[in-house]
Protein backbone atom coordinates (compact mmCIF):
# COMPACT_ATOMS: atom_id res chain seq x y z
CA UNK A 1 0.00 0.00 0.00
CA UNK A 2 2.96 2.44 0.67
CA UNK A 3 4.38 1.77 -2.74
CA UNK A 4 0.48 3.15 -4.15
CA UNK A 5 0.49 5.89 -1.70
CA UNK A 6 3.80 7.34 -3.23
CA UNK A 7 2.52 6.70 -6.30
CA UNK A 8 0.04 9.16 -5.82
CA UNK A 9 1.66 11.72 -4.36
CA UNK A 10 4.08 11.96 -6.74
CA UNK A 11 1.44 12.18 -9.79
CA UNK A 12 -0.41 14.84 -7.97
CA UNK A 13 2.38 16.94 -7.40
CA UNK A 14 3.81 16.50 -10.64
CA UNK A 15 0.47 17.31 -12.71
CA UNK A 16 -0.20 19.97 -10.22
CA UNK A 17 -3.62 18.35 -9.08
CA UNK A 18 -2.72 18.26 -5.09
CA UNK A 19 -5.39 20.21 -3.59
CA UNK A 20 -5.73 23.04 -1.10
CA UNK A 21 -5.48 20.34 1.59
CA UNK A 22 -1.74 19.72 0.90
CA UNK A 23 1.09 21.23 2.75
CA UNK A 24 3.64 23.60 1.22
CA UNK A 25 5.91 20.99 2.90
CA UNK A 26 4.00 17.71 1.28
CA UNK A 27 4.18 18.84 -2.24
CA UNK A 28 8.24 19.96 -1.87
CA UNK A 29 8.65 16.42 -0.69
CA UNK A 30 6.24 14.44 -3.04
CA UNK A 31 4.18 12.98 -0.04
CA UNK A 32 0.81 13.69 0.38
CA UNK A 33 0.23 11.50 4.18
CA UNK A 34 1.55 12.31 7.44
CA UNK A 35 3.34 10.69 10.23
CA UNK A 36 2.33 7.28 10.56
CA UNK A 37 0.53 5.98 13.94
CA UNK A 38 1.29 3.29 16.34
CA UNK A 39 -1.20 0.32 17.68
CA UNK A 40 -2.20 2.51 21.02
CA UNK A 41 -3.28 5.23 18.70
CA UNK A 42 -5.80 2.89 16.17
CA UNK A 43 -6.68 0.85 19.92
CA UNK A 44 -7.84 3.92 21.36
CA UNK A 45 -10.02 4.56 18.49
CA UNK A 46 -11.29 1.16 18.23
CA UNK A 47 -12.65 1.53 21.93
CA UNK A 48 -14.26 4.84 21.03
CA UNK A 49 -16.05 3.79 18.33
CA UNK A 50 -16.43 0.21 19.93
CA UNK A 51 -15.19 -1.74 16.91
CA UNK A 52 -12.37 -3.60 15.67
CA UNK A 53 -11.65 -1.61 12.53
CA UNK A 54 -10.32 -3.89 9.16
CA UNK A 55 -6.42 -4.56 8.62
CA UNK A 56 -5.81 -2.70 5.62
CA UNK A 57 -7.15 0.81 7.38
CA UNK A 58 -4.77 -0.25 9.70
CA UNK A 59 -2.15 -0.97 7.73
CA UNK A 60 -2.98 2.57 6.18
CA UNK A 61 -2.72 4.38 9.59
CA UNK A 62 0.90 2.79 10.51
CA UNK A 63 1.82 4.18 6.94
CA UNK A 64 0.33 7.61 7.00
CA UNK A 65 -2.38 9.30 9.34
CA UNK A 66 -4.35 10.53 6.78
CA UNK A 67 -3.65 11.54 3.38
CA UNK A 68 -4.55 14.82 1.72
CA UNK A 69 -6.32 15.03 -1.26
CA UNK A 70 -4.09 13.87 -4.62
CA UNK A 71 -7.06 16.42 -6.77
CA UNK A 72 -10.10 18.34 -6.61
CA UNK A 73 -12.24 14.97 -6.54
CA UNK A 74 -11.03 12.66 -4.16
CA UNK A 75 -11.34 12.63 -0.68
CA UNK A 76 -8.93 13.96 1.85
CA UNK A 77 -8.43 10.60 4.26
CA UNK A 78 -8.31 11.84 8.02
CA UNK A 79 -6.56 11.58 11.14
CA UNK A 80 -7.68 8.21 13.14
CA UNK A 81 -8.51 10.93 15.93
CA UNK A 82 -11.16 12.55 13.15
CA UNK A 83 -12.95 9.71 12.17
CA UNK A 84 -16.37 8.79 13.36
CA UNK A 85 -19.56 7.51 12.64
CA UNK A 86 -21.39 9.31 9.96
CA UNK A 87 -24.52 9.30 11.87
CA UNK A 88 -22.88 11.32 14.61
CA UNK A 89 -21.10 13.17 11.34
CA UNK A 90 -24.08 13.83 9.06
CA UNK A 91 -27.60 12.53 10.37
CA UNK A 92 -29.27 14.24 7.46
CA UNK A 93 -27.15 11.96 5.43
CA UNK A 94 -28.20 9.09 6.38
CA UNK A 95 -32.17 10.46 6.96
CA UNK A 96 -31.86 11.39 3.51
CA UNK A 97 -30.89 7.96 2.12
CA UNK A 98 -32.82 6.05 4.23
CA UNK A 99 -33.28 3.27 1.29
CA UNK A 100 -29.19 2.46 2.12
CA UNK A 101 -29.62 1.03 5.69
CA UNK A 102 -25.90 0.56 5.32
CA UNK A 103 -24.75 4.22 6.14
CA UNK A 104 -26.29 4.24 9.44
CA UNK A 105 -23.32 1.84 10.70
CA UNK A 106 -20.83 3.56 8.44
CA UNK A 107 -17.79 4.67 9.87
CA UNK A 108 -16.53 8.17 7.59
CA UNK A 109 -12.98 7.99 7.43
CA UNK A 110 -12.36 10.60 4.20
CA UNK A 111 -14.49 13.71 2.72
CA UNK A 112 -16.01 15.47 5.79
CA UNK A 113 -17.31 19.00 4.08
CA UNK A 114 -16.28 17.49 1.01
CA UNK A 115 -18.17 16.21 -1.85
CA UNK A 116 -17.60 12.53 -1.58
CA UNK A 117 -16.96 10.17 1.03
CA UNK A 118 -15.46 7.29 1.61
CA UNK A 119 -16.84 5.19 4.25
CA UNK A 120 -16.05 1.82 6.06
CA UNK A 121 -19.11 -0.67 6.83
CA UNK A 122 -18.89 -3.32 9.23
CA UNK A 123 -20.16 -6.77 8.38
CA UNK A 124 -23.10 -7.14 10.51
CA UNK A 125 -21.84 -10.98 11.61
CA UNK A 126 -18.75 -12.67 11.27
CA UNK A 127 -19.43 -14.50 8.04
CA UNK A 128 -19.37 -10.92 6.20
CA UNK A 129 -16.41 -8.66 5.27
CA UNK A 130 -15.91 -5.31 5.23
CA UNK A 131 -16.89 -2.79 2.80
CA UNK A 132 -15.68 0.20 1.44
CA UNK A 133 -17.94 2.83 -0.09
CA UNK A 134 -16.74 5.94 -1.93
CA UNK A 135 -20.03 7.64 -1.90
CA UNK A 136 -21.59 11.03 -3.10
CA UNK A 137 -24.69 12.61 -4.06
CA UNK A 138 -23.73 13.26 -7.42
CA UNK A 139 -22.39 10.04 -7.89
CA UNK A 140 -25.46 7.77 -8.81
CA UNK A 141 -25.45 5.41 -5.55
CA UNK A 142 -22.32 4.06 -3.93
CA UNK A 143 -18.99 2.96 -6.07
CA UNK A 144 -17.67 -0.12 -3.91
CA UNK A 145 -14.52 -1.42 -3.46
CA UNK A 146 -13.19 -4.34 -2.34
CA UNK A 147 -10.42 -2.63 0.00
CA UNK A 148 -8.37 0.01 -0.02
CA UNK A 149 -5.48 -1.00 -1.73
CA UNK A 150 -8.34 -1.11 -4.64
CA UNK A 151 -9.33 1.76 -3.88
CA UNK A 152 -5.95 3.70 -3.94
CA UNK A 153 -4.81 1.19 -7.14
CA UNK A 154 -7.93 3.27 -9.27
CA UNK A 155 -6.68 6.63 -7.59
CA UNK A 156 -2.97 6.02 -9.12
CA UNK A 157 -3.92 4.81 -12.43
CA UNK A 158 -6.11 7.85 -12.84
CA UNK A 159 -3.88 10.26 -11.82
CA UNK A 160 -0.95 8.38 -14.23
CA UNK A 161 -3.41 8.26 -17.15
CA UNK A 162 -3.47 11.97 -16.48
CA UNK A 163 0.36 12.66 -15.85
CA UNK A 164 0.76 10.54 -19.16
CA UNK A 165 -1.71 13.29 -21.45
CA UNK A 166 -0.15 16.18 -19.96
Amino acid sequence: MKELLIAISIFSVKIGEANETATKFQIENNWLGFEPIKNEQIQNVEKRLGIILPEDYKEFLKISNGFSAPNNVEPTFHKVEQIDYLRNIEKHTIESYNYLPELENSILIAGKDEEQYFLLIPPKNVNEKWRYWKFANWYPGEHEFSGLSEYFKETKNYLEKEYAEK
